[in-house]
């Protein structure tokens, strides 16, 4: 029951994170954005996604849809695009982090300097902005099998950690869930049952956008689609403990894996939060899906009972993916 109250309240950048809302900012009511979803469950699409993945139907077909051919997996949305989708989901440009911001915020300065807090804070958002841009147009590399290899897997929505370990970028240990903390509102930070990982400063982000000149980006963040979607990524992440995959159904019955920052409602809600940064890194993000290949989806879903769950070694899986 704790562990679902905090999923309720706490969600990941590869989910559905929230900015700090700077004090003149709210959101909207939780019976709101329970009505929306309610009644999204009954108008959605058809796209092959069930609820809570597929989002609010007014914006589920701006997210991704499956790859068509070889050249469209781990392609990358592009700059034109990623504007227009962006304007679409009520975000304008203009009201982005200066370039200025975004090179401080992620390099941990600001007007309060350098400090171990904001060196972190800086590290787990590059890491998952990187993860979560993770097409042709921004690839990463991991040591594998002794050597380096360039990692790409966006469309599929997953991703590799330092020590070669696949896995959906919202699974537990994933730095990518983690810095949700440096993202999570005060009322989050202060809440007496949520136990805080040591070392990671709940609500910096917040605190740094309220002292550095980006409450319009705040503004504009929370004016725009992402509002009404974060319900859906709180119960897309709740219902997918411990390995974070999802399901979708195509039209022909068939059944494709994918993990979960590739679920509509979430890819969006991460687009207009990697695109309120810095515009040009969401223009990276993945324009269409592609289903995890079925030898690495079945051991994915089989390791819910190893030692790491949710998680296989990527060089016993890598030909998979060439």
């Amino acid at each position: 029951m704790k562990r679902q109250k905090m999923a309720n309240r706490v969600v990941s950048l590869a989910v559905a994170t929230a900015f700090v809302a700077v004090s003149a900012i709210t959101l909207p009511s939780t019976a709101v954005a329970n009505d929306l979803y309610e009644a999204a469950v009954e108008g959605v699409p058809d796209t092959g996604f069930s609820q809570p993945f597929a989002g609010l139907p007014a914006y589920e077909l701006f997210a991704p849809g499956e790859a068509r051919g070889p050249i469209q997996v781990n392609e990358e949305l592009g700059q034109i695009r990623a504007d227009w989708i962006a304007s679409r989901l009520g975000f304008a440009k203009e009201k982005a982090m200066t370039k200025e911001q975004y090179r401080q915020f992620v390099t941990g300065r600001g007007v309060d300097g350098i400090s171990a807090s904001s060196i972190i804070a800086a590290e787990l958002v590059n890491y998952s902005v990187t993860a979560l841009t993770n097409t042709r147009a921004n690839p990463y590399t991991r040591i594998v099998d002794g050597g380096r290899s360039e990692i790409v897997l966006g469309s599929y929505g997953l991703i590799v950690s330092p020590d070669g370990m696949l896995s959906s970028p919202a699974i537990d240990s994933s730095p990518v869930r983690q810095v949700n903390w440096v993202l999570a509102p005060d009322v989050i930070c202060n809440f007496p049952d949520l136990p805080i990982p040591a070392g990671i400063p709940c609500g910096y982000m917040g605190e740094w956008m309220r002292k550095n000149g980006a409450r319009d980006t705040l503004a504009a963040l929370y004016s725009s689609a992402y509002t009404p979607l974060v319900p859906f990524g709180y119960r897309s992440q709740g219902t997918s403990e411990p390995l974070e995959l999802l399901e979708n159904t195509r039209a022909d019955g068939s059944q494709a894996t994918l993990g979960m920052a590739m679920a509509p409602s979430i890819w969006i809600v991460n687009f207009l939060l990697i695109y309120a940064l810095n515009p040009e890194l969401a223009a990276k993000m993945p324009a269409y899906w592609q289903a995890i290949p079925t030898e690495v989806a079945q051991a994915l879903y089989a390791s819910e009972n190893g030692d790491t769950p949710g998680q296989i070694p990527y060089s016993q899986y890598r030909q998979f993916f060439e």
